[in-house]
């Protein structure tokens, strides 16, 4: 439509000139969730030599390469306390799995397969083969293995590696902040006796909690009354902040004082209006080394694009690399042809017997109904000028978080 930024293009211009955010070093136990900046390398070998996988007894392969088979017991070693002398001909150490191999021996007879004659002596009943039951050293790593790259997200499983790999502080990228200033003398706080016709203050909720699931930090400013002094001392108490994310004010009504005041205070204007519904009226916008994303106010507008374009611009401070969130599907109903706008429609996802994911829009799309985003599982993406399609026909939708 005629003055509109198209989506795709105006997603580049939010990440144009984005560089990953600087690194800090943090203890392992703190790390779930964060972004590595630099790879891990391993400091050690991992087993650091020679160990058992069972707990039996330390030989000679060549000795108990045939039945029957007696040696004699000349000590034992526990995980953490290796048996400082030698495995020699006919002789056994009691081992435990974990315990370090003693020289000497080459092989672990399990000790479900050992007769104790004795305190001293023992008679085989299985044969063994050479570097049965050991594991080797280096079987996992070999010390200077680059195992973790830069840019990975730390789960469960990586932090054990991580571990493993001997560090107990890790480079990772430092999280960006979020400064979130809501607008409006409509919104109360959450449980808050206030006016009959007041608004529930709602979107800077979830917004927040999207920028803390990506691994950011949050600022939360408040709400501030349709006031432009108020307004102008909210956007100065940002000041610090990687982003700055306003909701509401940022249309053309009489009291949508959002881009006026950011401009006064200095803001760079990129760009205002996107041709997509909802959220048409969004302002980017860079105030110093601080970028500004203005949301409209309707909830479902300011969430549908704190995930087109809050998400993206988080996910690139991080050092993450760039994801596609849309993904094929099957229309569970029929759509009406759209207009010059992107429709992004709250749809209900299924998945078929034939793994194929079916989205059946929501009859009332109205951008102020939060209770049908919490229920959709996804959006279906409408490019603009998109003929009218039936049930059964193929899409794109964004699986929603």
């Amino acid at each position: 439509m005629k003055g509109l930024l198209p989506v795709e293009e105006a997603i580049r211009r939010v990440l144009d000139g984005v560089v990953p955010l600087e690194s800090e070093a943090v203890a392992i136990s703190d790390c779930l969730g964060r972004v590595l900046a630099e790879p891990l390398v391993a400091r050690r070998s991992q087993p650091p030599r020679d160990v058992s996988a069972m707990d039996g007894y330390a030989v000679r392969a060549a000795d108990v390469a045939a039945l029957p088979a007696q040696l004699a017991v000349i000590g034992a070693a526990p995980a953490g306390h290796p048996f400082a002398g030698q495995v020699s001909r006919g002789e056994a150490v009691r081992i435990f799995t974990g315990a370090v191999v003693p020289d000497g021996a080459d092989a672990i007879l399990l000790q479900e397969d050992v007769e104790r004659l004795s305190e001293e002596r023992i008679a085989a009943r299985e044969i063994v083969t050479t570097g049965q039951h050991i594991r080797r050293r280096g079987l996992d790593f070999e010390i200077g293995a680059a195992l973790l790259p830069a840019g990975l997200r730390l789960g469960m499983r990586q932090l054990a590696l991580a571990a493993a790999l001997d560090h107990a502080n890790v480079p990772v990228r430092r999280k960006p902040l979020v400064a979130i200033i809501a607008t409006g003398d409509e919104l109360v706080p959450p449980g808050s006796d206030g006016p009959e016709d007041s608004i529930v203050a709602s979107n800077g909720y979830g917004i927040a909690g999207l920028v803390q699931s990506l691994g950011g930090a949050v600022r939360d400013l408040g709400i501030v009354a349709d006031d432009k002094d108020k307004l102008a001392t909210a956007i100065d108490a940002a000041e610090g902040a990687d982003i700055l994310v306003t909701l509401g004010g940022a249309s053309v009504g009489d009291h949508d004082f959002a881009q006026e005041v950011l401009t006064e205070r200095g803001m760079a204007l990129d760009f205002w209006r996107i041709a997509m519904r909802p959220g048409k009226p969004l302002i980017f916008g860079r105030l110093g080394p601080m970028r500004v994303l203005g949301f409209p106010g309707n909830p479902v507008s300011s969430l549908v694009c704190s995930l087109l374009f809050l998400r993206p611009l988080v996910e690139t401070m991080l050092g993450l690399a760039p994801v596609e969130h849309a993904v094929s599907a099957t229309l569970g109903g029929p759509l009406r042809a759209n207009d010059g706008r992107q429709d992004y429609l709250r749809a209900e996802i299924a998945i078929a017997s034939d793994g194929t994911r079916i989205a059946t829009p929501f009859p009332r799309q109205d951008s102020s109904m939060l209770s049908t985003f919490a229920e959709a599982g996804c959006l279906i993406v409408r490019p603009p000028h998109t003929p009218a399609a039936l049930a059964g026909e193929a899409c794109r939708v964004i699986i929603l978080p």
